[in-house]
């Protein structure tokens, strides 16, 4: 699948589609789909949708667009055939039950991703595979010519990250990393609170979420029929099929994928796209990171790690008892926030807040999905970019990789080395299997 020859090369720059059509702004108020050409979405059109990874996550996030969103599903693809055929039904009886069209009939399937991404009538896909295909089959809709929105983490390497922020600034592409968390008031408020100083100068970050990745360790069971495993496996190495590491439908428990090292990054890495996320956003770090990641001394700890910024500011993977969240220390007070709560210490440093800023505080959660194809529409940056995305993720990244070497590293994020530590730097790819 992933090496097959790409027969996309040819396509037009929609940065300098756009330069040219904007000199004529006022001349043409809808331009039809087959002027703009392959990969081109006129902003009076619906923007049609094709899913890669028809699993739990896949499931939850085509329902989210075919009910918050004016986007159009038409395509499906997945290694399982029993998840292609379940996808069909299931995106039509959404469409019949929220937007009651009755009798849509839209949605095609395949077995084969490349085939997904060879339909014209295509615009923009969402990668929801496991996060050892995340960086493949993004990079390969960009360069077919459409827009992404990847679930996170982003990226399994930090070398795959790197490859996406390059290939989304040649591309043009609109991509959006699935940090849901960016468009949700309670969130921003966070942010705004501790960017605008209102609990002081920060000298410690604490992020709570779960352990580094481990080497794969589950049973052997047989490989159903309805799976191709080889190609589920794809770039990671072929492992032996167990259910909980993927299961044949895509409902019930999310896998375990996610705690394996040749395919996820631990729940380190899961939460941490969400987590660090915020860490980063509110202070101010968005396009950079932390200087240097210290493991604890424990060998085998799975809290504990240190990570310094430049100016000082420490971060540390530690439970603060109040499950995954995100704790700010400031010399004014201190910062609560989870999806559960946002609290402050003092506590009248929220209500302080509200009338300087406007801002209203609530437990809203912002059109993440529209905030992206607005940004389709509109040529411009959603609300968490790909280099956003990839600076996120790079933190888990590393961090796994200081817990896997068990000594401190340190990181030069501007040129993204490591700094005199050459095993280290062998570990920012991976060699992908030939399948």
């Amino acid at each position: 699948m992933a090496n097959k020859k790409d027969t996309t090369k040819n396509i037009v720059s929609r940065r300098k589609f756009l330069t040219r059509t904007t000199l004529a702004v006022g001349a043409v108020t809808i331009i039809p789909r087959h002027v703009l050409g392959r990969g081109f979405t006129a902003p009076s059109d619906k923007i049609n949708l094709g899913f890669i990874g028809l699993g739990k996550q896949g499931s939850i996030l085509a329902r989210y667009f075919a009910e918050n969103t004016s986007a159009q599903i038409v395509a499906g693809s997945d290694v399982w055939t029993t998840k292609n055929e379940w996808f069909k039904p299931y995106v039509e009886n959404v469409y019949a039950d929220k937007r009651k069209q009755t009798g849509y009939k839209g949605v095609s399937t395949t077995s084969d991703y490349q085939e997904l991404l060879a339909r014209p009538d295509v615009d923009a896909v969402i990668v929801a595979t496991p996060d050892h295909w995340h960086a493949i089959q993004a990079i390969a809709a960009m360069k077919a010519g459409k827009d992404v929105y990847c679930e996170k983490p982003m990226t399994l390497t930090i070398k795959e990250g790197q490859d996406m922020v390059k290939t989304t600034q040649k591309t043009g592409a609109i991509l959006q990393v699935g940090s849901m968390q960016r468009s949700w008031q309670k969130f921003q408020k966070a942010a705004e609170l501790v960017q605008k100083g209102y609990i002081g100068e920060v000298s410690k970050v604490l992020v709570n979420i779960g352990d580094p990745a481990i080497p794969f360790n589950m049973a052997s069971e047989e490989i159903p029929k309805e799976v191709d495993w080889n190609n589920w496996c794809g770039p990671a190495p072929l492992l032996p099929y167990n259910n909980r590491l993927s299961p044949s439908t895509s409902e019930g428990f999310y896998p375990d994928w996610r705690k394996f090292r040749e395919t996820g990054g631990g729940i380190l890495t899961d939460w941490g796209a969400h987590m660090f996320d915020v860490a980063q956003w509110g202070l101010g770090m968005d396009r950079t990171g932390p200087v240097r990641f210290e493991p604890p001394k424990e060998r085998n700890a799975v809290r504990g790690m240190r990570m310094i910024y430049e100016n000082g500011i420490e971060m540390i993977h530690e439970d603060f008892g109040r499950k995954w969240g995100v704790r700010f220390i400031g010399s004014e007070g201190t910062l609560d926030i989870s999806r559960g709560y946002l609290e402050t210490n003092p506590a009248n440093i929220l209500t302080a807040d509200l009338e300087a800023s406007n801002t209203i505080l609530d437990n809203s959660r912002g059109n993440h999905y529209q905030n992206w194809l607005d940004a389709i529409k509109n040529r411009s940056q959603p609300i968490c970019d790909v280099e956003i995305g990839h600076r996120s993720a790079s933190i888990g990244n590393i961090c796994n990789i200081a817990y896997q070497l068990g000594r401190p590293l340190d990181w030069n994020p501007e040129k993204e080395k490591f700094i005199g530590d050459k095993e280290a730097n062998k570990m920012k790819k991976r060699k992908y299997r030939k399948f």
